[in-house]
Order: structure tokens, then C-alpha cells, then sequence
């Protein structure tokens, strides 16, 4: 038995299909070459996937690049379209918006960041909202879309975007892709899990219909259920749903109207919020709350009534407890996406978590021996970025000023952790963001939601109030024209996707 455990890994088994599972798939075979590693991926048919349309984050293009993934054939596989930031609605207070783009909001000078320079042009009557100094911002509200350009001096240089997808036209899309590189499907739902009575790894896994799977290495891919780093592997979970008590989610599709939008919408509700992703043929819609301050029916109705077009189909729920493991990689098995943790998807990183589980391993990959120490940096590593996500969310809830429902009553005074208390207040005592640890979201993306939803520094920059106020108030608005007049010329997003040869039939 040591000997099989101490070559080079030879059979890997991804257990369930779905994004998660066939984004493993695809990755492994785009690096793997069948002659030297089988790759068998198991999934039933029998078994839904969760989802109702999908939003990414920039770093979705960063994956679909290294499988050499053609983007307008990828956005026609899975009716996709472009998407610039995510804009919230009643966060802050009710009757308020504010948008999250994705890229730069202003440009820094003098070393010195720009909201600095616009909160002290606040103080000289200037009345434009931060948005309108970001060129992705200007453009979502205009409905327009281009793909950045290369060039610094343009101010569409400072563009980033992501997509929306349906994400069961993703899997399956990714799908083809796999089995073209040697990867194996098998039909079928696991009926036991054999161990190695040595080490305690996975040995084997007999589905069903009689068919026994042997692997050096495994991953969990089996959704909430978690079947092999939960039920077989005993690894407990972290619940943080006293931080994020949203537990339910009612999701239906709706007829697609208007303009295609090239943005999200997250719009606060009394006990949660409803989303609204815009893909070429429909909409994704879903309503997440709190269970225990709202009922069932109730979600739907909200849900219902917050649709901008006919629902198709009934609504369906899905039930969540927002946490994450305490291992990611437990003996020889690494779990990715639901079955390794939940974070509601109000920053649209579902799809960002199940990659990072994935290009981590490729950088730390392993031998069939695995070493405690390549084991423990993945976890270290994999926990620390969702440790840095559900600290951004979170602040969401908490910097709200709401006091219409016990929800948010609860959310506004609510003990938040420690790492999200220390930044707020740096924020709030002299406008100060840093980044740590190549965290996922950018200075700019705190500032958006912090400033969005209200928290204001007490102090500006003291060498930027210093300034004459007609000076900076000036170079604000050269860069807010600069900013209109490129999105004017822009097409329109839906223009732009016929254009580029990705709208599907």
C-alpha cells in the first residue's frame, strides 16, 4: 500500500458535476495529459444543479484564458453577456443606490487616492456622486459595453468586466471541453465509500449500479451534500450565519425585457435582498432571507412582485447555512465549491471560490504521498480567502442605517469580526483603505460600498485639503467629461455582443 502512495498521482475522481465539478475537469485535462493521469469524473443525472443564472468577477476571464477558452464562443455557449459591476439599491437607506464597478473609480494623484480629492470637492458644493468618476460605472448606466483598451492614456483603459452566465450552459459547455481531453464520465450516484485502513484516505467509491471507482485523489463536488469531506471524512463546519443570517433562497427565471442591463442588481429587501441577472434570453432572479425573520411565502410574494417581466416556471428554494469548513484538503480529498463552504452570492464570487480551490491545488500539486505541509499552505491559503470575502459581505449588512425591520435592526448592531471592525474604522476615522494579502477585493471595491452606503471618514486627507478647492474641482471634472463623452460614443451592450459574434440563437 505505501508504494501505490508514493508515485506521481495517476487516477484522480471528481465526484459530482455541476460548475464546480466540471471547472475541475476542464482545469486538470487543460494541464493533464490522459497518457500519464485519468481523470473520471462521477455525476447522476438525477441530481440537480443549484442555479438560476450566474454573475462572475473579472477573475472568471483569468480561468477561461488558461483553458485557451474562446470568449465570444464561451457568452454564445451559455447565452452569456458582459457585466461591469453590481449596483445596490436601498442598501444604505431606503430609496438609495449606489454601484460597485468593477476597475478604478478616478485616478489616484500624487500618490494620494481619489476619493481623498472628491470628498474635499464634497466640501466645495460639488454634488456628483463617486460612480461618476469610474468609466465602468458610466458605462453600465448608460446600458453600453466595449472591452478595454490596451492603450494607459485612454480612459477606456481603466474598464473591467466579468459576465453573466447561465451556469448549467457553463457546466455543460465545460463538459465538452473535458471529455475532448480524456476526461471519463460516469454515470451514476455513490453508494459507499471505502477507506484505507492505513492512512484513512479514500481508497474507492461503489455507485449503484455495481461499478467500483478506485483514485490516488478525489474531489468533493457534491454540493451541500458534501459526501466525501463531510459524510466520509468527518471534517466539521464553521457556521457564520450570526454574521450573514440569510439562510433560504427562492429563485425563478423571468422573461427577458429591455435593455440588456450590463450590470447586476441587488436590490435590499425587508429580511434580505432580491438579485436580478440579465442573461441574452432570460432573467435570474432570487430572493435570499432570513428564515427566521421572514416566512416562506412571504419571500415568494416579494420575489414575485419585485420581477420586471413574467416568471417562467414556479419559484423554487433552496436552504443554506453560510460557513465554511475548517480543512478545504483533508487526507486525499479536497472539496470545492458548496461542499467546501457557502457564501451567499451578494459579490457574485461562487464561481471565483471554486477556482481559486482549483488553481491552488494545480500550484501545489501534489504526489500521491501527500505532505502535511503542501496540505496545510493549500488550507492556509484557501481559507484565508474566504475568511477575506465573508468580511466584505458582511459589511454590506452592517453599514446600513436602516431601522424598518428587526432584520436590519439586527444586522446594524450586530458584534462583526474583528478584521472587518479594524478596517471600517480605519476607514471611518481618516478615509483609509489598504489591502492585505492579495486579498480579492481592491481598495477601490471598499470604497465603493463603504462611501455607498454611507460611512463617511470624519477627516479628509490633510494634505489634499490643503488644495485650493477650484483646482481639484477641476481635474474632477476633466475626468467626469473625459468619462461621459467615451461612454457616448460607446454601442450599446446588446450592439456590442451581436457585434462580437456572441449572441446565441
Amino acid at each position: 500500500m505505501t508504494d501505490r502512495h508514493s508515485h506521481a498521482l495517476r487516477d484522480i475522481v471528481i465526484v459530482g458535476g455541476g460548475s464546480a465539478g466540471w471547472m475541475t475537469a476542464a482545469a486538470l485535462s487543460s494541464l493533464l495529459s490522459p497518457d500519464s493521469v485519468s481523470i473520471t469524473l462521477i455525476e447522476s443525472d438525477k441530481i440537480g444543479t443549484v442555479g438560476v443564472g450566474e454573475a462572475t468577477i473579472p477573475d472568471m476571464i483569468n480561468f477561461n484564458a488558461m483553458l485557451g477558452i474562446n470568449e465570444a464562443e464561451f457568452l454564445k455557449a451559455t447565452n452569456g453577456t458582459f457585466k461591469l459591476g453590481i449596483e445596490f439599491i436601498d442598501w444604505g437607506q431606503i430609496g438609495e443606490s449606489y454601484i460597485h464597478p468593477f476597475g478604478n473609480i478616478g485616478v489616484d494623484m500624487q500618490g494620494i487616492d481619489f476619493h481623498q480629492y472628491w470628498l474635499h470637492s464634497k466640501t466645495g458644493g460639488n454634488t456628483s456622486p463617486l460612480q461618476d468618476y469610474s468609466m465602468c460605472a458610466v458605462a453600465a448606466a448608460h446600458d453600453k459595453f466595449v472591452t478595454p483598451e490596451t492603450n494607459p492614456r485612454s480612459v477606456l483603459s481603466h474598464l473591467r468586466y466579468a459576465y453573466h452566465i447561465d451556469a448549467t450552459l457553463y457546466a455543460k459547455f465545460l463538459r465538452n471541453y473535458a471529455e475532448k481531453r480524456g476526461v471519463k464520465r460516469v454515470e451514476g450516484l455513490v453508494d459507499n465509500v471505502s477507506l484505507d485502513p492505513e492512512t484513512g484516505n479514500i481508497a474507492s467509491l461503489s455507485l449503484e449500479s455495481g461499478v467500483n471507482v478506485e483514485g490516488d485523489f478525489f474531489f468533493d463536488c457534491t454540493g451541500f451534500r458534501a459526501l466525501l469531506i463531510e459524510k466520509t471524512l468527518k471534517v466539521p463546519f464553521t457556521d457564520w450565519s450570526h454574521w450573514l443570517p440569510c439562510d433560504s433562497a427562492q429563485t425563478v427565471a423571468s422573461k427577458r425585457v429591455g435593455a440588456l442591463l450590463p450590470y447586476t442588481k441587488a436590490t435590499a429587501k425587508t429580511a434580505g435582498w432580491q438579485w436580478r441577472i440579465p442573461t441574452q434570453h432570460r432573467t435570474g432572479n432570487g430572493h435570499i432571507y432570513s428564515s427566521k425573520f421572514m416566512k416562506d411565502d412571504e419571500a415568494v410574494n416579494i420575489l414575485i412582485d419585485g420581477l420586471d417581466s413574467k416568471a417562467l416556471g414556479e419559484p423554487r428554494k433552496i436552504s443554506f447555512k453560510t460557513g465554511c469548513r475548517e480543512t478545504l484538503w483533508n487526507k486525499n480529498c479536497i472539496a470545492i465549491g458548496l461542499s467546501a463552504g457557502f457564501l451567499e452570492p451578494l459579490e457574485s464570487t461562487s464561481l471565483f471560490l471554486i477556482q481559486m480551490g482549483i488553481s491552488r491545488f494545480i500550484t501545489l500539486f501534489p504526489t500521491a504521498n501527500v505532505s502535511d505541509v503542501i496540505r496545510d499552505e493549500y488550507n492556509k491559503q484557501m481559507l484565508k480567502e474566504f475568511h477575506q470575502v465573508r468580511d466584505f459581505i458582511i459589511l454590506h449588512y452592517m453599514a446600513t442605517q436602516r431601522d424598518d425591520s428587526p432584520f436590519w435592526n439586527y444586522c446594524r448592531n450586530m458584534r462583526v469580526p474583528e478584521s472587518l471592525t479594524r478596517k471600517v474604522d480605519l476607514f471611518r476615522e481618516a478615509g483609509r483603505v489598504f489591502r492585505y494579502d492579495d486579498e480579492l477585493f481592491s481598495k477601490a471595491s471598499w470604497i465603493a460600498v463603504c462611501l455607498g452606503q454611507n460611512i463617511v471618514p470624519k477627516a479628509i486627507d490633510p494634505i489634499v485639503s490643503s488644495l485650493p478647492s477650484d483646482q481639484v474641482q477641476h481635474s474632477l471634472s476633466s475626468m467626469q467629461n473625459a468619462m461621459k463623452q467615451a461612454a457616448q460614443k460607446m454601442p450599446s451592450h446588446e450592439a456590442f455582443l451581436q457585434r462580437y459574434g456572441a449572441i446565441s440563437a
